[in-house]
């Protein structure tokens, strides 16, 4: 049995070439415009943030108990998962 490992080239028309190079140019421009979009997004800054600062916590509001065990949907959730 014989085996060709060569493998023959076939033609291709002159215009594959553009369409190639036409399909390349646009996923470029697609791609760069993706990337200002993104840019963008992440540059911009929500409204609310902007108007608002942040205020401090006083000393009762950072030691205070915040967990509480007893509270109803901490006990929906140990009755809903059996903990």
């Amino acid at each position: 049995m014989p085996t060709d490992t060569k493998q023959t080239k076939r033609p291709t028309p002159p215009d594959a070439d553009r369409a190639v190079a036409g399909r390349r140019d646009f996923l470029k421009a697609m791609t760069g415009a993706s990337a200002v979009a993104a840019a963008a997004v992440v540059g911009a800054e929500p409204a609310e943030a902007q108007a608002q600062t942040p205020q401090r916590e006083s000393r009762e509001e950072r030691i205070k108990a915040r967990y509480q065990a007893n509270s109803a949907h901490v006990q929906a959730f140990y009755r809903t998962n059996r903990y």
